[in-house]
């Protein structure tokens, strides 16, 4: 599975994803990746463009020479180069643009020409001297198998040059020309862009390149253009790269004693600073446990199971009473967690909450807003044995992407109900974010938000033990801070539950029911791959997944597959119009593949998070 989304997103995720630049010499003996540019058998050839330069070792110094070796038309090359004469003798390394028809054979995109061998030589020789590394001596040679090493005169050889034809995904974005471009010592992608007229990201994403990658000599790259191909001759080389190693200088014999004495001096230096610096740390550390300490023996005073003195009301019966020495937590429930949890009273509760205003504080089912020392959190009503399982849940878990429990309160006279108190992400839930028209969610938040979903899923699924199906992922349940980030919340709710306990049950996800089989331990987190899938419809289109039959309709487009001409228009008509045109069509592509395949009735067919994370690991 995560191998096909791979493949989806390679696809997808740029217009020139399908060829990768093969950093290997011309003159190698061995086949990469990238060494021919690979096709598919039913697409059509093109007319397109090379790059050769004006050679007078091999004869080749004048547009006749040249229009010769690649069997074309000189007329065709004057009108190119803007030169007067096919014999005017051009300067050594002159770019002149060579038009050729490309097409696909067997696997590879090929310009197939003869080549007639003028004097006894080698297929490194005619590859890398006489062509320019337009093709590897290797695929040279698998193209005259009958030759020997050398090749003697007179014998005439099979030329395949390197070259592309723009695919489906490049001509629907325009791309109408794909240049081939041997490298020479010195270029490099920002001066070879400028000689085109193209965009550096352009350049590197049609060769499959990351933003700080090297080109070496003897290689050939793809230069991607959208109109009839003009080189900017007054655009200047870059200079050499910088050697991998300094030349050996001879120095006398005193200097090295001096060097060496230099280098004890250093050591001993050195460590005297490491052990200064583990004496410090050590210091530190002692220091931290004796404030630890202390700290924790106020807040055990402060906080006394044993004289716990916070009055509190029910919201439901209104009643409210006296100090009471039961109305604090449990010992045994604060066992492990008193020390990293609040014990609030009823008091700061209902402060925060204006008395459980359900106008202006309510924000879900028994869940309300409120500010505690001005800090938004959210408080949560739960029953006692609930309450547990959430406070175990969390004391096993530390995730950023987690909506942190900051405390609890439980009360004097209705002893099965009790207070959580939550952190409140700045931007409220997903849902509220995606329904605001006023400040509109863009794509990158969009991406990054499913992103981080599939962190915290992949963490309950895969990093801690036993597994942990959340089921309960839904754009309500994932909150937005002021950085745009994701968290989810409901973390240890009676829906959650560990993976391996779970027993055969009908699942439902925003009101959609999620097909499940009966349920083991690998199939029940697939759950939470159906609900992350549906998240993403939302986060494509904007629309709350609250019928079935807007699943239904949200992947129609997707029906007849991603190969298909009317597919892009059908997807445009599908994502959010908030977004306008301010978005990547190819990663809104890949996120509705992704999704789709999320859905599966089958749960054993849907991707795992670990999949999931890896897809969109790429695109934030």
């Amino acid at each position: 599975m995560i191998y096909a989304l791979f493949l989806i997103w390679v696809a997808v995720s740029s217009s020139f994803a399908q060829q990768f630049y093969d950093p290997s010499d011309c003159s190698s003996d061995t086949s990469n990746q990238g060494s021919r540019y690979t096709c598919d058998s039913a697409q059509q050839p093109c007319r397109t463009f090379l790059v050769y330069r004006a050679n007078q070792h091999f004869g080749h110094q004048n547009l006749l020479n040249i229009s010769a070796l690649f069997q074309v038309e000189s007329d065709e090359l004057l009108d190119l180069t803007n030169i007067a004469s096919p014999l005017e003798t051009l300067k050594r390394g002159r770019e002149v643009l060579v038009p050729i028809n490309c097409s696909c054979s067997g696997e590879y995109f090929q310009a197939s020409l003869s080549y007639i061998v003028s004097e006894r030589t080698s297929f490194p020789e005619i590859a890398c001297g006489v062509f320019e590394g337009l093709l590897k001596s290797l695929t040279l040679l698998q193209e005259n198998p009958s030759q020997g090493t050398d090749v003697e005169t007179g014998v005439k050889l099979g030329v395949p040059l390197r070259c592309a034809c723009p695919g489906g995904f490049a001509r629907f974005n325009g791309v109408k020309y794909l240049v081939t471009y041997p490298i020479l010592e010195g270029d490099g992608i920002t001066p070879l862009s400028m000689k085109f007229g193209i965009a550096p990201e352009d350049l590197l994403a049609a060769n499959h390149l990351e933003p700080k990658s090297t080109v070496y000599p003897n290689t050939t790259v793809l230069v991607p253009l959208k109109s009839d191909p003009v080189i900017n001759l007054n655009v200047p080389d870059s200079p050499p790269p910088t050697p991998g190693f300094l030349p050996t200088i001879t120095v006398e014999k005193t200097k090295n004693t001096k060097l060496r004495k230099l280098y004890i001096a250093g050591s001993v230096v050195g460590f005297f600073l490491i052990v200064v610096a583990l004496l410090a740390c050590g210091f530190y550390v002692k220091a931290v446990k004796k404030w630890k300490g202390e700290r924790l023996q106020s807040f055990t005073d402060r906080n006394s199971v044993l004289s716990c003195s916070t009055a509190r009301s029910s919201p439901r019966s209104g009643q409210t009473g006296r100090s009471s020495t039961n109305s604090c937590l449990s010992p045994d429930l604060l066992a492990g967690i008193k020390f990293s949890l609040y014990n609030y009273g009823i008091e700061d509760i209902k402060r925060a909450t204006n008395d459980f205003n359900e106008d202006t504080n309510t924000i879900g089912e028994q869940v309300y807003k409120g500010l505690i020392g001005n800090e938004s959190v959210m408080i949560k009503q739960m029953r006692f044995e609930d309450t547990r399982q959430v406070i175990d849940m969390h004391s096993k878990i530390n995730h950023v992407n987690i909506v942190s429990l900051h405390g609890v309160c439980y009360g004097e006279n209705d002893f099965a109900w009790s207070y959580l108190v939550f952190e409140l992400p700045t931007n409220g839930c997903l849902r509220n974010c995606l329904s605001n028209q006023a400040n509109r969610l863009s794509w990158r938040r969009r991406t990054q938000i499913a992103f981080d979903v599939a962190t915290i899923l992949h963490y309950l699924h895969y990093c801690i033990f036993p597994s942990y199906a959340h089921m309960s992922v839904n754009s309500r349940n994932i909150y937005v801070t002021s950085k745009w980030r994701a968290k989810l919340a409901n973390i240890g709710s009676t829906l959650a539950v560990s993976a391996s306990t779970m027993n055969d049950k009908v699942v439902t996800v925003n009101g959609l029911v999620a097909p499940q089989n009966p349920m083991n331990e690998a199939a029940s987190v697939k759950v939470d791959v159906f609900a992350f899938g549906v998240v993403l419809l939302e986060l494509i289109s904007g629309k709350e997944a609250a019928l079935e039959t807007f699943l239904k309709d949200s992947i129609r487009f997707l029906g007849g597959g991603v190969n298909e001409g009317g597919c892009f228009e059908q997807l445009r008509s599908f994502i959010d119009p908030c977004l306008k045109n301010e978005y990547l069509i190819a990663e809104a592509l890949c996120l509705a593949v992704l999704a789709k395949a999320c859905i599966e009735d089958d749960p054993l067919r849907r991707p795992s998070m670990d999949d999931i994370l890896k897809v969109l690991g790429r695109m934030v």
